[in-house]
């Protein structure tokens, strides 16, 4: 469905239907552009927890993620240690996935790195915001992957990033505000 009407009268992206939370998070965060290396850390940890699972899941624990880890503290996340990933391993309010864990952990330290040869994730980030396009007719074009998003995923492994495959940095950018996919006819608009 690719324009779901829902109770208030309002038309939005038929993915949004069925929940408040969807629906409160497609109207108020969704294609929103996200600046800041904290900001961006917590979105790209979070779609690499959502790997294989509902958003709807990440959504739901996105505050027990925050706590979870320290805010997604860039510097403070670098310093958890294998005492970290086993608090975080039996942390029922969160996603218990080894790897993905680790991985927040390795992305906090590549981007503490990143910032100690004076990059950001930011700079690096909005560098592959493609040019501005029509918005989509319907769910069915857009993609899954991007010739941009594919570059992002190499650059961030390039600094040390892992689990940002070009899948999940695509979600990244919907997400993020670089690509605009509400498709035609939705009622948000994205200055």
């Amino acid at each position: 469905m690719d324009l779901e009407v829902g109770p208030d009268g309002r038309a939005r992206c038929g993915w949004s239907a069925g929940s408040d939370d969807y629906r409160d998070y497609h109207d108020s965060e969704w294609g929103r552009p996200v600046h800041g290396d904290v900001a961006l850390f917590e979105r790209i940890s979070l779609e690499a927890f959502q790997s294989g699972l509902s958003w709807l899941t990440i959504l739901r624990k996105r505050e027990n993620f925050r706590a979870a880890f320290a805010g997604f503290q860039p510097a403070v996340v670098a310093a958890f240690d294998e005492e970290d990933v086993a608090r975080l391993m039996a942390d029922a309010g969160i996603v218990r996935n080894r790897r993905k864990i680790e991985a927040t952990i390795t992305n906090a330290r590549a981007l503490v790195d990143l910032r100690a040869r004076g990059g950001s994730l930011d700079a690096l980030f909005w560098g592959h915001r493609p040019p501005a396009s029509e918005r989509p007719r319907a769910m069915a074009d857009v993609p899954t992957t991007t010739d941009e998003s594919t570059a992002l995923s190499r650059e961030l492994k390039a600094n040390g990033f892992v689990f940002v495959g070009p899948t999940t940095m695509y979600a990244a950018m919907q997400a993020c505000g670089l690509v605009d996919d509400h498709v035609t006819g939705c009622h948000v608009v994205i200055d």
